[in-house]
């Protein structure tokens, strides 16, 4: 959104602070921490130390990656953020005011955040806010949440986790997922228009491998083994429900116990389309 202070977030979500993490010599995303709700009248007026040694107040974490398009502050986005209205009533949907912390960040290129976008600098990213967040949050649990492009970021960032590290993220939220970004691209409604013409295949879809883009979310399944939640809107046009029925059944062909991989489905009725899930009232309870 245009005219939009990045340093200023309480001007569109309370209990939320700005800050800066250098993520690799000469990149510094900003990022938006809420605090959960319960601790809202607390958190005003308070600084960045203070919000950091919140984190370690056993509320759990989400990192949330956004999806393509806009910044931290886009309205969707402030809506999942958000902990209270200006009133102080809790907004049912919000995971803010269901008594999360959220490290909403933008990746380098997007917003504030310095360098330029690419799928290792995207990984590189959210994997220096684990690490800032993991240091702070004492037995917190840290859950990763990935919005359309964002939950190619986040099944990178696992698998990542699990492969080298060993370590097991404590649970992967993917709200409008797809297998990998050359199936998202040739799935997407507007693509299908001209999917037939010829050299579709070489001008839209080989560039994405050219340039490494790969988001191979099927791929990273084979490695993951944490708790999964899938959601997904009926009257999703930009990644069809298609796409995240076939997300789901990659992840239960590859997960020994399939008990850990859940799907939800958001009825057409509720016109939540591919960016407003964090509008459904039974989100908190769900993620839950």
């Amino acid at each position: 959104p245009y005219f939009v202070d990045l340093q200023r977030p309480e001007l569109l979500v309370n209990n939320t602070i700005n800050l800066y993490l250098t993520t690799e010599p000469g990149v510094t995303v900003g990022i938006w921490h809420t605090v959960p709700g319960s601790r809202g009248a607390e958190a005003q007026g308070k600084d960045q130390r203070w919000y950091e040694e919140a984190l370690a107040d056993a509320h759990p974490i989400i990192i949330y990656m956004h999806g393509n398009g806009g910044t931290r502050a886009s309205s969707h986005r402030v809506q999942f953020l958000k902990a209270s209205s200006a009133g102080g009533q809790d907004l049912v949907g919000a995971m803010g005011a269901a008594n999360f912390h959220i490290l909403a960040l933008d990746y380098r290129g997007y917003g504030d955040s310095s360098g330029h976008p690419t799928e290792n600098g995207l990984t590189t990213d959210v994997l220096a806010l684990y690490d800032w967040a993991k240091a702070r949050s004492g037995n917190s649990s840290i859950l990763f949440w990935g919005h359309s492009l964002g939950t190619g970021v986040a099944t990178n960032l696992a698998r990542k986790l699990q492969e080298e590290r060993g370590v097991q993220v404590d649970g992967v939220v993917l709200e409008s997922a797809y297998s990998n970004i050359r199936e998202a691209a040739s799935s997407n409604c507007m693509a299908k228009l001209y999917y037939y013409f010829p050299g579709f295949e070489y001008f839209i879809l080989d560039p994405l491998h050219l340039s490494n883009l790969f988001f191979s979310t099927d791929e990273n399944f084979k490695i993951m083994s944490c708790p999964l939640l899938l959601l997904h809107a009926e009257d999703d046009m930009v990644l069809p429900l298609d796409m995240g029925r076939k997300v789901f059944e990659l992840a239960r062909n590859t997960y020994e116990d399939k008990n850990k991989v859940k799907l939800v489905i958001f009825p057409k009725k509720l016109g939540l389309g591919h960016d407003y899930i964090s509008y459904n009232p039974e989100l908190p309870t769900l993620v839950k």
